[in-house]
């Protein structure tokens, strides 16, 4: 037994703490590999193949067409009947209008501004429509347009429509 005035030796570890530090540092590398792993995107092969077709048919198309223009005819009813307002009939017409041009194109009509329309070239059609009938009806302070007007433009933006 060491003296008072000794120094004490170093206490040693056992064998089995340094196995059990390298195991848990081999456990948390398998872990983080495995999340890299599994999280990573999928390598896809691509393979050349025909051009996809169509989303609509001829047929599917023109029924598209009848329903929007019921819609339109149906707004333009309810204004003349006095159950919409004109600036209400002229929201609901530009509403029906861009919801038309998003189903039977996949433009995003319904959520862009006239400026965006314009940069993105769409059918004249409907920026005059939404320019002189929809846009001073909803934002211009005053009295708005005749929906009737604006209806017609509905029509003519739903049959031109490309």
């Amino acid at each position: 037994m060491p003296g008072p005035d000794e120094l004490y030796p170093p206490a040693q570890y056992g064998w089995g703490w340094m196995l059990l530090a390298f195991g848990i540092l081999a456990l948390l590398v398998a872990a983080v590999w495995l999340v890299i792993a599994l999280t990573r995107p999928r390598r896809v092969a691509v393979v050349a193949g025909p051009a996809p077709q169509p989303l609509y048919t001829g047929d599917v198309l023109s029924q598209l067409r009848m329903e929007y223009l019921d819609r339109v005819q149906q707004i333009e009813t309810d204004y003349r009947e006095r159950r919409l307002s004109p600036r209400n009939a002229n929201l609901e017409l530009s509403r029906v209008v861009r919801t038309f041009v998003n189903e039977y194109s996949g433009l995003e009509a319904p959520v862009l501004s006239l400026d965006d329309l314009i940069a993105r070239g769409v059918h004249p059609a409907l920026i005059d429509a939404v320019r002189r009938h929809y846009y001073p009806s909803i934002f211009r302070p005053g009295p708005p347009i005749d929906p009737v007007a604006g209806a017609e433009a509905a029509r003519t933006v739903v049959r031109s429509w490309h």
